[in-house]
């Protein structure tokens, strides 16, 4: 017979259910530092297992807003906990940090376990993707506040960076180069918009095998996960080869770019100097977007731009080539007059 808290729509044994299925994937995290295993009530770290005299942590948290509602519609839930890692761990390696552990929020109106493994799981793989341990989370059932097919995901992250090796950007002076590493699509922002243009103003359903997509249906290409750029950008920063790092996120180029300088310089941005993504082509089409304002939402084919000195510029582009990672010089910084950004 169902006790008063399964009357009132919460499923306690389900949530057993979930914990144990979700063991698995955190083990597969697990990485120099980490105490304990899952299930106390708070993750542990041990921060003296690092070779790391001036230890600077850096915390950042994030969701990834509807796209979430693409991941319901399509019955696809194993990539979305990858955006969530992406979405906080790079923030943090722009600042000069290694992320060292991660903890996720899963608020959901109906306790589904299979679909909550699913869940997890990506964020493991985004855990395994970035070098970082999950290593606490929790999950709230929540019937009332979420219908029984929804969800949200938000997650938790800390890194740690040596203090002399801190990507603050106050380094940065006027014709320093701006390099651009390519992004994997759309990310996670701008989903808001990216609903409203597809299948609301168009009327798509997701199975759409657009030509300009290359084979890919519309759901596919909009689900495809955030890049983790954590592994590639940390032996540079360790180098001290970077005076500054954008993560292009919601607000694209414009609100974004200037992070790195304040209100000191410019950012001018050449157009044509890398490849547009052809997904971002297909949403200023379809949703007539004025051009000016696709740089002012979304990355488009850019997901972080890196500072350097101009004679660095060159060892930077081979240290990434090691690793088969496409660079492009898309600008370089300048006195700043009237606007931050200026892309032309």
């Amino acid at each position: 017979m169902a006790n008063a808290y399964e009357k009132a729509g919460v499923n306690v044994e389900a949530g057993y259910e979930v914990v144990n299925r979700i063991k698995k994937h955190v083990e597969n995290t697990k990485r120099l530092g980490v105490i304990g295993s899952l299930g106390g009530f708070g993750g542990c770290f041990d921060l003296s297992t690092l070779s790391v005299k001036e230890p600077v942590l850096i915390s950042g948290t994030d969701g990834v807003g509807t796209k979430i509602l693409l991941a319901i519609n399509e019955g696809k839930h194993d990539t979305i906990g990858i955006d969530c890692v992406a979405m906080c761990v790079n923030d943090i390696v722009s600042q000069g940090a290694e992320p060292l552990y991660f903890l996720d929020y899963i608020a959901t109106g109906k306790n589904i376990p299979e679909r909550l493994e699913q869940v997890v799981a990506g964020v493991a793989e985004g855990c395994l993707q970035a070098g970082v341990a999950l290593i606490g989370g929790e999950t709230a059932e929540m019937p009332g506040m979420y219908g029984e097919k929804d969800y949200d995901l938000a997650g938790f992250a800390v890194g740690v960076a040596e203090k002399s090796q801190l990507v603050t950007g106050e380094r940065i002076q006027v014709g320093d180069t701006l390099l651009g590493l390519t992004s994997s699509g759309i990310h996670s922002n701008g989903y808001s918009l990216v609903r409203k243009v597809f299948f609301e103003e168009n009327d798509f359903n997701g199975d759409e095998i657009l030509p300009e997509l290359q084979g890919k249906t519309l759901a596919e290409e909009l689900l495809t996960p955030t890049r983790i750029y954590v592994k590639i950008l940390l032996p540079l920063i360790k180098k001290g080869l970077i005076k500054g790092i954008a993560h292009i996120t919601g607000g694209g180029f414009v609100e974004n770019a200037p992070r790195m300088f304040g209100e000191r310089f410019a950012a001018e941005i050449t157009e044509g100097t890398w490849p547009v993504l052809p997904i971002f082509e297909v949403l200023e089409k379809y949703g007539k977007i004025p051009h000016n304002e696709m740089f002012g939402i979304f990355n488009m084919g850019i997901g972080m731009v890196l500072a350097s000195s101009p004679e660095k510029k060159e060892e930077i582009m081979i240290e990434l080539a090691k690793h088969g990672e496409s660079v492009y010089e898309i600008g370089k910084v300048i006195e700043k007059k009237n606007v931050a950004v200026i892309i032309h």
